[in-house]
């Protein structure tokens, strides 16, 4: 069992990975399917677990770009310090329980569908499709780091179209930008969740070595790769990842009704435990003496 969880995690690791460097995005939007529906954690187990992890791939992917000079500060700074307080504000969202686990969880799956959605529309790396100005930018950037902070990702799916289609950057300079970016959000949207996924770190360990495994692979393979074929691709995991995650919130949902009903059926399962809890209180073990 935990060596087949292992090599489930050092695959995932080697594909997201991969995904990163060679898209500049993919990290976390594979990766919390892989952390709720195989490595069955709690999604407040594996929202902060997933961006520490993306923010290590994003940084450990970001040194070929830095030494091509494949970043650009003015889009960085106009779509990522929004992003930064929208990463913030969705973080203590979650941490303040305001947000149900099928809450996030549908969230999520909102967020693969349109990412598959916008990595199919066809897109010139020549001439940017819509030309607009730095607020629509920034508010892009808004919605972008709300959905990390609320869903745990890392939001290069949906920073790579944004930078490409409204800042006008080339397909590696939005890549190397997005990358950069990735590690930021998650940063600040592990910071607001304040919470250390000292649990999970054991599963740290096979998804960061397939991870840097995969990035090797990528950074190798990204020059002869065609970019259509990649992002269909990768659409089509984004689909396969959209339906896991609906199905997994659902049954959580489900799973949360049904206990409100049985509750609500016998309020006596409810007071039993109090009961007993006031029984030993007063030095009274019950049947055990």
């Amino acid at each position: 069992m935990i060596f087949s969880l292992v090599l489930l995690l050092g695959a995932g690791g080697v594909l997201i990975g991969f995904l990163l460097a060679v898209l500049g995005a993919g990290g976390s939007i594979l990766l919390m399917p892989l952390l709720i529906s195989g490595a069955a954690l709690s999604v407040r187990e594996a929202v902060p677990l997933s961006l520490l992890v993306v923010t290590l791939m994003a940084l450990g992917n970001l040194g070929p770009y830095l030494r091509r000079g494949q970043v650009a500060a003015k889009p960085a700074l106009i779509l990522g310090l929004p992003a930064l307080a929208g990463s913030w504000i969705g973080g203590s969202f979650v941490k303040a329980g305001h947000l149900s686990e099928p809450v996030q969880l549908g969230v999520f799956t909102i967020a693969a569908l349109l990412a598959a959605w916008l990595l199919t529309r066809p897109v010139s790396i020549h001439k940017p499709v819509v030309k607009l100005g730095g607020l629509f930018l920034g508010g892009q950037g808004v919605l972008i780091g709300l959905l990390t902070g609320i869903a745990g990702v890392g939001g290069g799916f949906a920073i790579v179209p944004a930078l490409v289609l409204l800042a006008g950057l080339p397909m590696q300079l939005a890549s190397g930008t997005s990358l950069l970016l990735i590690a930021l959000n998650s940063l600040v949207a592990m910071a607001a969740l304040g919470t250390w996924p000292a649990a999970g770190l054991p599963l740290l360990f096979p998804l960061l070595i397939g991870g840097f495994m995969g990035a090797l692979i990528g950074q190798r393979l990204a020059p002869k790769l065609p970019d259509r074929l990649l992002r269909r691709g990768f659409a089509a995991l984004l689909v396969g990842s959209a339906l896991l995650t609906a199905g997994e919130s659902f049954r959580r949902h489900s799973g949360l009704a049904n206990q409100a009903a049985q509750q609500a059926e016998d309020p006596d399962q409810q007071e039993q435990p109090r009961a007993e809890a006031q029984h030993e209180a007063k030095g009274y073990p019950g049947q055990d003496q």
